[in-house]
């Protein structure tokens, strides 16, 4: 008299005969590996732990900087190019805005190595003491085995030749534009 019931399946009984759906949408990748919080190696005062960087962070910034940022883009951006973009923002705004592009690098390298705030955002610690904050920075990755003098591309062949066999994760590969 009434129609059989359709059979459903539940969530604990599979449907046999039928083909799995089509997986469509955007690709998710999994978020990389989470960075183990850390505490910075040295204070944001301890400028006078290393005389000749603060000598040269205070009368020439931009190479300080330039170094920091080139390790820490893992050698996309290179320490003149970023030197250069630096001393230009301090000379064509009055040494006001520079701060701004430098405090970027000390978040990107914050993210990268686990690092806490020092109590306020990176923006206001650059607005306040930019030598410090680039010392500061500049002591930090020479901690962690990264000499920013000798620019990225010596620093990742180092780290190669330490760690050959040894199963350690390295940087991936830059990108590589075109050149002459």
């Amino acid at each position: 008299m009434y129609p059989a019931k359709p059979t459903v399946a539940t969530a604990s009984e599979p449907v046999t005969g039928m083909a799995a759906p089509p997986v469509t949408g955007i690709p998710i990748s999994s978020p990389g590996p989470a960075v183990a919080a850390s505490q910075w190696s040295s204070g944001l005062c301890a400028c006078f732990d290393d005389c000749g960087l603060c000598c040269m962070t205070c009368w020439c910034p931009c190479v300080t900087f330039g170094r920091i940022a080139e390790v820490v883009d893992r050698g996309a951006t290179s320490c003149a190019a970023a030197g250069a973009i630096y001393t230009l923002l301090a000379c064509f705004t009055g040494f006001q805005c520079h701060w701004i592009y430098s405090c970027t690098y000390r978040s990107k390298m914050r993210a990268q190595l686990g690092l806490p705030d020092v109590g306020c955002c990176d923006c206001c610690v650059h607005f306040c003491c930019e030598p410090c904050a680039l010392c500061q920075q500049y002591r930090e990755l020479r901690a962690r085995g990264l000499d920013p003098a000798l620019g990225w591309d010596v620093n990742a062949q180092k780290a190669a030749n330490n760690n050959a066999g040894a199963g350690m994760t390295m940087y991936p590969p830059t990108a590589q534009g075109m050149g002459r």
